[in-house]
């Protein structure tokens, strides 16, 4: 079997504040959200806000604005029509450039300007407790065996979480059936009732579900373990749960980052005043709390960074498309 790898993390660097920017916002600030209120992107942006309005670091109020339409494309469309606006900002995942890969969409990487990624989602395998795959092993060569009849479910299609099922068929060779549903926290109460056979859900969407011992973890798409922490269940928590590699399943990492954008153009100083405004955001305890509470991979990446990491993520991510046939014409 081939070795994939799909994604990457680089490591944060935390240096001294640098000198301030030219740069101030002339009114309150939008954050749009390319999410609907309550998911992940949604509280991605709220505890930024946060952290800005405690620690004052900026001169101008934010309001926060949802638009999450057509898989977070309704925010993006929102920057194209906005170019050049200085005072709004827009979060989301990859779905920023991976969107118009696969759907015909009315904005473009064009009409972006990357800021900055500040966390990085890990992605697992989860099963029900008593399911009868005990290993990753067990469960690809169930796919292989019966292709096509073992439910897989995940947030939305053609989306991470569909491109990371396709790519275990890819990398693999077993065939699994992908339900879509609306959102991970759908996703868990799907695995958990027992509808479908397994998830790849990020650590947070299934965290209630493993502490209650409905669900358990088989594996984290990672060249290395999670952190270490307290247990979740049984006496086990993150860092106890082995790699995919690890375990014969040949694709070393997958992560989704959390992202921060401008419209495109969007002054350069702008865009600098936001990366370090984010930079300081990355560099508070309360950061490191919610980094914690939501099991994610802490890393802030400069505009520099996050272009090179888009740049590698969306060609491996195009290659999964195209051998799908998702790519647009």
């Amino acid at each position: 079997m081939k070795k994939l790898s799909l994604g990457m993390v680089l490591a944060a660097t935390v240096v001294a504040a640098g000198p301030a920017l030219a740069f101030e916002p002339t009114r309150p600030v939008e954050f749009v959200v390319a999410s609907g209120a309550g998911g992940g992107t949604d509280n991605f942006a709220r505890t930024i806000q946060s952290i800005i309005t405690k620690h004052n670091l900026m001169s101008k109020p934010m309001v926060i604005l949802n638009k999450g339409g057509g898989s977070g494309a309704e925010a993006f469309l929102y920057a194209k029509k906005n170019e050049g606006d200085a005072n709004k900002l827009y979060f989301g995942t990859n779905n920023a450039y991976l969107l118009p890969h696969v759907a015909k969409m009315a904005y473009s990487m064009k009409d972006l300007e990357p800021v900055s990624a500040l966390a990085f989602d890990e992605f697992l395998i989860w099963v029900k407790s008593d399911s009868e795959y005990k290993t990753p092993k067990e469960l690809i060569d169930a796919g292989k065996a019966a292709p096509g009849t073992i439910a897989f479910a995940g947030s939305q299609s053609k989306d991470t979480d569909e491109t990371l099922v396709a790519l275990i068929k890819q990398a693999t060779g077993a065939k699994f059936k992908y339900l879509p549903f609306n959102g991970g926290g759908e996703v868990g109460v799907q695995l958990a009732g027992g509808h479908v056979a397994a998830n790849v859900n990020n650590p947070n969407e299934n965290l209630g579900q493993w502490q209650a011992g409905v669900v358990k973890p088989l594996c984290v798409f990672s060249p290395n373990p999670m952190a270490k922490g307290e247990p979740v269940h049984d006496g086990k928590g993150w860092g106890d749960i082995p790699t995919c590699v690890s375990q014969g399943l040949p694709i070393e990492s997958y992560k989704m980052p959390r992202t921060v954008w401008a419209a495109a153009g969007t002054p350069a100083d702008a865009v600098a005043y936001y990366a370090d405004v984010m930079k300081k955001v990355s560099e508070t305890p309360e950061w490191a709390e919610y980094i914690k509470k939501t099991s994610q991979t802490g890393d802030y990446l400069d505009p520099a960074k996050l272009k090179s990491f888009i740049s590698s993520s969306e060609t491996n991510a195009v290659k999964v498309f195209k051998e799908e046939g998702w790519l647009v014409q």
